[in-house]
């Protein structure tokens, strides 16, 4: 027990220092060119991540656009930044880019709506993560639900979009923090050999996963 606690605790450690350098990373690279920063959601009193736009009201004056994300995780940093680098100009000038979120317990046709919407971001995140050398998992949440999302179609739908980006070019400001993160942490940027590559080993896991299930 002493011993899964101390891996618990070194993994949550290398979590928080992952997530101050990937602020360090952003903010550098984008406070100035598109008003933006990134945000440690725990330590600026958010329970959940968000994305704000400026604001300047009585409530407060905010000058950047912020990205929150969530309990310090360096891999909740990626997801929130990967849906940034997907949102277009008008959605950055709306709370949460605009969209309306489901929580946990959707229907059939919530869990697939909220999948079409999640594999592009996630195929982004996942380009930065490999550029940044943090492992990458798929998420599709709603445990409650009608029924159990289907993991491994999703994964296979990200690997493609992956692939597909890979071969007709990333979001700009995705290919260019990406570009970073790869100097930053001395990681190859990643390339359509690699996502194979990659996703191959993704695919295993969510066979393995669907085995020990059945």
């Amino acid at each position: 027990m002493v011993a899964a606690e101390a891996t618990v605790a070194a993994t949550s450690t290398t979590q928080t220092v992952q997530a101050d350098q990937l602020i360090r990373l952003f903010n550098s690279e984008f406070q100035q060119s598109e008003q933006t920063v990134l945000v440690d959601g725990q330590r600026a009193g958010f329970a959940e991540p968000i994305y704000l736009p400026a604001s300047h009201s009585r409530h407060g004056n905010y000058p950047y656009h912020r990205i929150i994300f969530a309990h310090g995780f360096a891999r909740s940093a990626l997801h929130e930044i990967a849906h940034w680098c997907v949102a277009g100009k008008v959605r950055r000038q709306l709370l949460d880019f605009g969209y309306w979120y489901a929580p946990d317990g959707r229907s059939s046709e919530q869990q697939a709506a909220f999948e079409a919407v999640e594999i592009t971001p996630q195929a982004v995140e996942w380009l930065l993560s490999l550029a940044a050398g943090i492992n990458f998992e798929i998420s599709v949440d709603n445990l409650a639900g009608d029924e159990p999302p289907n993991r491994l179609q999703f994964a296979e739908q990200v690997l493609a979009r992956a692939i597909l980006r890979s071969e007709q070019g990333w979001p700009p400001r995705a290919w260019r923090f990406a570009q970073r993160l790869a100097v930053y942490y001395r990681q190859p940027l990643p390339d359509t050999a690699l996502f194979k590559l990659a996703g191959a080993a993704m695919i295993r896991r969510e066979l393995s996963r669907l085995q020990e299930l059945s």
